[in-house]
């Protein structure tokens, strides 16, 4: 239930109009990482991208986007493990950078709009740092409240018979 809620919510978020790279997906595979088993965590990511590239138009990138948000799926395995504010929020940071070096490789590499060159790789990266903004601003906002909301809910339900729910 909580990776179909997951999967809507991504998908919508995509969908809509929203500032450039503010949208809830990299919080969600992180997230996803740590509340849901290891198949759903991984596979949920995928199948988000899968339907919304279909829609928005299937690019050169889509492996770099695609593994990147894997990668990040399993920072939450880890965090899982770990699991305390520092983690969580490290791990945020940590999964906006890892998204941005990962994707912005990815279109200097594949997408043919620059040179394969020093120049080039560092024209690639110096003109995506504006989106990086709403990359990290995004991860870390809607990370905050996916942990948040969680957190509470299950923090008032702990004793009540839906706890095996969460």
């Amino acid at each position: 239930m909580l990776a179909l809620c997951l999967l809507v919510l991504g998908i919508f978020s995509r969908l809509i109009i929203h500032p450039w790279n503010f949208t809830p997906v990299i919080a969600m595979a992180l997230f996803g990482g740590v509340y849901l088993r290891k198949k759903q965590a991984i596979i949920l990511p995928l199948v988000l991208f899968a339907v919304t590239d279909l829609i928005l138009g299937v690019h050169k990138t889509m492996f770099f986007t695609w593994g990147s948000v894997v990668a990040i799926a399993a920072i939450g395995l880890w965090v899982k493990k770990n699991k305390n504010l520092a983690t969580i929020l490290g791990s945020g940071v940590a999964s906006a950078v890892l998204f941005f070096i990962v994707t912005n490789f990815g279109v200097w590499l594949a997408s043919g709009m620059y040179p394969h060159t020093w120049a080039g790789f560092s024209e690639c990266f110096v003109l995506a740092v504006p989106f990086f903004r709403g990359t990290l601003l995004s991860t870390l906002v809607y990370g905050a409240i996916l942990f948040g909301v969680y957190e509470l809910i299950a923090a008032r339900i702990k004793d009540t018979r839906l706890s095996h729910v969460l």
